[in-house]
C-alpha cells in the first residue's frame, strides 16, 4: 500500500511539472514547477500580450520600447536588441525572459541559468499561436477569448468600409531602407482582410527590403507609412509618377498609431481600424 501511495504521489508531482512545460519557437523546451511569477519581456508585443492575459502584475522588467499599457512605464527598462542590460535582468531574478529570435543575448541569459522563451509573430495566425503559448505559460484557461476579440474587431473594421474604399493597390512602408509589409506579414494580411491589394507579393517575404523603383512600377493608389520616414517621400526619384503621390493619397501615421500597427499583439483589431480609416479617407480623394 505504501508503495502504491508513493507511486501515485510521484505521478502527481510529475504531472504538475509537465503542466508548465513549453516549447518555444526555436524548438527548445523549458519547464516550471508552477506558473512563472516574475517575467521579463524584451518584446513590446509580448509585453502587451502578457498584460492582455491579465498577468501585467507579474512583469518585473521590459525593453525600452514597451510603452503599453501605461502601467509598464513604471517598470525597469532593460535596453533594446543591441544594448540589453544582462546584469540588470539577472538581478531581477525572473522566472522567465521573453525574447524575439533576433535577440543577441538569449544564449548568454541561458548560460546564466535563466529560462528564456523565444516567440515570434510574423503572420496573422502567428499572433493566435503566440497568445495560446503565453496562455499555457501563464496558466490562463481562457486565453482564446483574446483572439476571439481580435477576430471580431478585425471583422468589424472590414465591414465598416464602403465598396469605394476596397480594392485599392496599397504600399505599406514599415521602415526606411525601404522595408515593406508584404502580403504574408500580419500587416499585409490585415490589409487583405480589409479588401486592399498589396503591391508586395507573398513571394518576397513578410518584410522585404525593396528597390524604390519597384514601387514606381507597381504604381500603388495608396501609400501608408510612419511619421518618422515620411519626410521627402514625394521627392523620391520617379515617385511623382505614382498615383498615390499624384492624388495625395498618402496616410502618415503618428508614432502612437505606428506602435499599434507594427506590433503583432492584442491590438491587431485597433490596427485594422487605423488602416480602415486610411482607406476610407483616401477613397474620397480618388480620381
Amino acid at each position: 500500500m505504501k508503495r502504491l501511495l508513493l507511486s501515485l504521489l510521484l505521478t502527481t508531482l510529475a504531472a504538475g511539472a509537465q503542466a508548465y512545460e513549453l516549447k518555444d519557437d526555436l524548438g527548445r523546451t523549458s519547464q516550471w514547477s508552477a506558473p512563472p511569477r516574475r517575467i521579463v519581456s524584451m518584446v513590446p508585443s509580448l509585453t502587451e500580450s502578457v498584460c492582455e492575459l491579465g498577468a501585467c502584475a507579474k512583469l518585473v522588467g521590459v525593453d525600452r520600447y514597451s510603452n503599453f499599457p501605461a502601467s509598464v512605464d513604471a517598470l525597469p527598462k532593460l535596453g533594446g536588441m543591441d544594448d540589453t542590460n544582462v546584469e540588470m535582468i539577472v538581478a531581477l531574478k525572473p522566472d522567465v525572459v521573453l525574447v524575439a529570435p533576433s535577440s543577441r543575448v538569449a544564449e548568454r541569459l541561458q548560460s546564466l541559468g535563466l529560462a528564456v522563451v523565444v516567440m515570434d509573430s510574423k503572420s496573422y495566425r502567428d499572433v493566435e499561436r503566440v497568445l495560446g503559448k503565453l496562455g499555457t505559460l501563464l496558466a490562463v484557461p481562457d486565453a482564446g477569448r483574446v483572439w476571439h476579440r481580435i477576430e471580431a474587431g478585425v471583422g468589424a473594421a472590414a465591414q465598416s468600409l464602403p465598396a469605394l474604399a476596397k480594392g485599392a493597390r496599397v504600399y505599406y512602408e514599415v521602415a526606411s531602407g525601404p522595408y515593406a509589409a508584404g502580403e504574408s506579414s500580419f500587416m499585409g494580411e490585415l490589409l487583405s482582410r480589409l479588401g486592399a491589394r498589396n503591391i508586395i507579393p507573398a513571394s518576397m517575404g513578410p518584410f522585404p527590403k525593396i528597390n524604390p523603383e519597384f514601387v514606381v512600377q507597381a504604381d500603388p493608389q495608396v501609400i501608408m507609412m510612419g511619421q518618422r520616414d515620411a519626410g521627402g517621400v514625394v521627392d523620391r526619384p520617379g515617385w511623382n509618377r505614382i498615383s498615390a503621390v499624384r492624388d495625395k493619397r498618402i496616410c502618415v501615421f503618428t508614432r502612437e498609431e505606428g506602435d499599434v500597427l507594427v506590433r503583432p499583439g492584442p491590438r491587431l483589431a485597433e490596427a485594422a481600424q487605423i488602416m480602415a480609416r486610411c482607406l476610407r479617407d483616401t477613397a474620397s480623394k480618388a480620381r
